[in-house]
């Protein structure tokens, strides 16, 4: 999951949001942000 994560993050084209207790990587485009 923490790959997986790095790895969108690394694109830098839009949101990237980690739910480690959900098992769970949300990805969306627009600006860059983290939560």
């Amino acid at each position: 999951l923490l790959r997986l994560h790095k790895a969108a993050v690394g694109l830098k084209g839009g949101g990237v949001g980690l739910y480690r207790s959900s098992n769970f990587i949300h990805v969306d485009t627009g600006r860059v942000r983290y939560w």
